[in-house]
């Protein structure tokens, strides 16, 4: 159809908009959700993803993780957990910190607690959205008939890192984390698994160059090289996964770092990038920004558990987490604390009694040099 205007001009009527793609249909709800990247590719890793994993197992770079060999081949290959998989959605979701997170480092009364541990357990976060965006890929007017779709938060053996660097929402840094253009090292990570033929995202650049900053900023020293991890010098791995006595050999250099470390995040110079999280579920609690190693110390098990009611730190237990604040408490220096670590010392678990013996020694070595 088409017109005569009165200048003799012919105007054709405008070509109808076209159809969305359902890889941007996918995206735009993700958006609407409020996930920050979305990015989709093949379900198949690459040899290198496979190698880089066997190696860090064989080499016992997982430390007491033994989870992580059991499920080695799963791990490895999405179609081993799951063989009619064709196409995985990768999701991120920024938790960028609006304050600089080291700036705890310098105040030895208090804690020190890794950002993502600040708020609400982002496991709960990330999955209630998951499953939303979930729930739009099977609709009939998206996926269709027989489409399956199956729903993961670093709760299951998925590589999600590699996994997110195929689906082109950044690429592993040096220090083996996620970096994004957009959002720097401040990224969780969830994915959905699913039976659609999916196109997988456009290739975009991005690098770490020269740069080695999150390797020197280390304070353990757990990066034997480029790329690589050895999990059982990491702090966050000390913190929260090791169950047992930590190493005599890092407890100085964990300093007040009580759940995790962001050292090597924090460095990275693409963070500059990072908008401060906008969602709601992520900001910060106010007690956990800077608490006092003291009121921590003093928690029973019902006390941990109605502090951290909700919180990622719940699921290590009072127990593992009054060593880290024992630890914490040994190397602030403050011979004020003797009299609480003296009680602790008498604790009927023999971890938090033998971190509580450290402490003291240390008090005491240090007051004895003054």
């Amino acid at each position: 159809m088409s017109f005569q205007s009165r200048t003799g001009l012919r105007f054709h009527d405008a070509p109808p908009p076209m159809k969305k793609s359902i890889e941007d249909r996918i995206a735009d709800h993700a958006r609407h959700l409020g996930f920050d990247a979305i990015g989709f590719c093949d379900a198949s890793l690459p040899d290198e993803a496979r190698a880089r994993l066997r190696e860090f197992v064989e080499n016992g770079r997982h430390g007491t993780m033994s989870w992580m060999e059991q499920r080695l081949e799963q791990r490895g290959d999405p179609k081993a957990l799951w063989p009619d998989v064709r196409s995985v959605i990768s999701l991120g979701l920024s938790y960028a910190p609006e304050a600089d997170p080291a700036e705890t480092l310098d105040q030895p009364d208090t804690g020190t607690i890794s950002v993502y541990a600040r708020h609400r357990d982002y496991h709960d976060v990330l999955k209630g959205m998951l499953k939303h965006l979930a729930q739009f890929v099977v609709r009939q007017d998206v996926g269709g008939d027989g489409t399956e779709v199956k729903v993961f938060v670093d709760t299951a053996p998925v590589l999600e890192k590699p996994l997110a660097e195929q689906a082109q929402l950044g690429w592993q840094g040096k220090h083996t984390n996620l970096v994004s253009r957009d959002h720097g090292s401040w990224l969780l990570l969830g994915e959905i698994y699913t039976t659609l033929a999916l196109a997988p995202s456009a290739p975009r650049a991005g690098s770490c160059g020269s740069c080695t900053r999150c390797l020197t900023a280390c304070p353990t020293d757990a990066f034997p090289s480029p790329y690589k991890l050895d999990a059982r010098r990491c702090i966050a791995y000390l913190t929260i996964e090791h169950e047992g006595p930590i190493p005599v050999e890092f407890r100085k250099a964990m300093g007040n770092r009580i759940y995790g470390c962001d050292d090597c995040l924090n460095a990275c110079p693409w963070n500059r990038f990072a908008a401060t999280s906008r969602h709601l579920k992520l900001q910060p609690r106010a007690d956990l920004m800077a608490p006092q190693l003291d009121t921590l110390a003093r928690l029973d098990d019902a006390g941990f558990r109605t502090l951290f009611s909700g919180s990622p730190i719940k699921r290590i237990g009072r127990n593992r987490f009054v060593r880290n604040v024992l630890i914490a408490l040994g190397n602030s220096g403050d011979p004020a604390h003797l009299p609480l670590i003296d009680g602790l010392q008498q604790d009927e678990n023999p971890l938090v009694a033998e971190a509580a013996s450290w402490a003291k020694s240390e008090l005491l070595g240090g007051a004895q040099n003054e």
